[in-house]
């Protein structure tokens, strides 16, 4: 080095890299929508053994084994439309699209955290860990093609929730969990997930199929049929799900008081949709919208009160 030629120091510039690489990293995996997940812990409520320690931690376990899978399927999510969320008004913010995150940083990690969750709900039950590789390998699928597919697009992600929820079955061993439960969840999904669709449509306009090839193949009028035909079989199998009063573990009648908050939550839903313009990430407003959050909690409440107290 000549004398009086100033250098900054590398190894602090190396560590002010690797701290934006690892928040960027961070990001990419979404820990906000790690809500979704909570559809693992399903079983171990109405199947009433939220009380039994060695079941629930065993719940707990498998709620971050799908923490992990689903943050690899977030980091190939993006890493496949990278070139598509720079054009994105939103997504275009993201650590890959605005180059925080360096790609092959986050093809590692995603190699790691797929591998990681996997081994961890296999060493816990066998067929909860060849679940969860189903759960990757059809969130591959939809990455690489199915994605771009009109309403089969849709049906994946719902299908995504579904299996969330076969693993938590598998994983607390149950007894009593209603088969209609699973109609449910499936429905909520597909709510969801048609509601998404829609707010891109309404957002992007004429641009949305640069984005996703299957908005090319949504309109507002057809995807306002579909929420109105989901939300009203939803509520019709959650309402038929309270009759079933020996799989719902409650007194005849007594899970029926749920149905009040269920109405609301889903008329909400659809007003924050129809009338503010939401519903673009769906886990992010269920935290965001104080009105949709405290229902969502006194349904829970009530839940676990009518199953366990009552």
């Amino acid at each position: 080095m000549r004398p009086g030629k100033r250098t900054d120091p590398p190894t602090a510039l190396s560590r002010s890299g690797h701290r934006g690489q690892l928040w960027g990293l961070v990001r990419t995996m979404r820990p906000t929508q790690w809500t979704k997940n909570a559809f693992v812990l399903a079983p171990l409520v109405f199947d009433g053994k939220l009380f039994q320690p060695d079941l629930a931690l065993r719940a707990g376990l498998a709620f971050l084994a799908f923490c992990l899978a689903s943050s690899a399927v977030y980091i190939l999510n993006d890493l496949v439309d990278l070139e598509k969320d720079r054009r994105h008004p939103r997504k275009r913010l993201r650590p890959l699209p605005s180059g925080q995150l360096r790609p092959r940083v986050a093809q590692a990690a995603a190699l790691v955290l797929a591998a990681v969750s996997i081994l961890a709900m296999g060493l816990m039950d066998r067929t909860s860990g060849v679940v969860l590789t189903l759960y990757l390998l059809q969130n591959i699928a939809y990455s690489l093609y199915l994605k771009d597919l009109v309403i089969v697009d849709v049906l994946i992600i719902a299908l995504g929730f579904l299996l969330r929820v076969i693993a938590g079955v598998l994983v607390v061993h149950v007894q009593n969990f209603s088969p209609w439960l699973y109609v449910c969840v499936t429905l909520l999904a597909l709510f969801m997930g048609f509601g998404k669709r829609r707010h891109e449509i309404a957002l992007l306009e004429d641009g949305a199929g640069s984005h996703r090839a299957s908005l090319d193949h949504y309109n507002l009028p057809f995807l306002d049929q579909i929420l109105s035909m989901v939300t009203t079989s939803a509520l019709i199998a959650y309402v038929l799900y309270t009759f079933s009063a020996e799989t719902a573990l409650a007194g005849e009648g007594q899970m029926m008081l749920t149905i009040p908050f269920v109405l609301y939550g889903i008329l909400r839903y659809l007003y924050l949709i129809h009338v503010r313009r939401l519903g673009g990430a769906p886990d992010e407003l269920i935290l965001q919208d104080r009105p949709l959050a405290l229902t969502i909690l006194l349904w829970v409440l009530t839940v676990v009160g009518v199953i366990y107290v009552w």
